[in-house]
């Protein structure tokens, strides 16, 4: 619980479209717009948009929690890796597809492609 409110903006994705194999880097702002001090926990969920099996619509795969002063705000950058849009498929083994994740933190949405090259 806190006693301020904050705000996230400015999504970032380093990339829109990585290699079967490669890590996603992405950023987000985090601004205190409350009058107190406060921590934020920020959170990074992921989104297979057209996987070969039914698979959640909002996966949590990063989290990190920043505490900041009175109008202060912060960059947070994130490390999405093969592991994180990786699933378990049919025949029981950990796999990659190649298609469009959607990343989604707080309000904010942001779309990359994962490519067979």
């Amino acid at each position: 619980m806190s006693y301020t409110t904050f705000e996230t903006s400015g999504l970032r994705l380093h990339k829109s479209q990585i290699r079967m194999g490669e890590n996603l880097e992405l950023s987000v702002d985090v601004k205190n717009t409350g009058a107190r001090a406060g921590k934020e926990t920020v959170l990074v969920y992921l989104n297979d948009v057209a996987a070969s099996v039914s698979r959640p619509v909002k996966q949590l795969k990063a989290f990190r929690k920043v505490e900041l002063k009175p109008g202060h705000s912060e960059t947070l950058r994130f490390t999405l890796t093969p592991q994180d849009m990786s699933f378990i498929g049919p025949d029981m083994k950990r796999i990659v597809e190649a298609g469009e994740f959607e990343v989604m933190v707080g309000q904010q949405g942001a779309v990359f492609n994962v490519v067979n090259q």
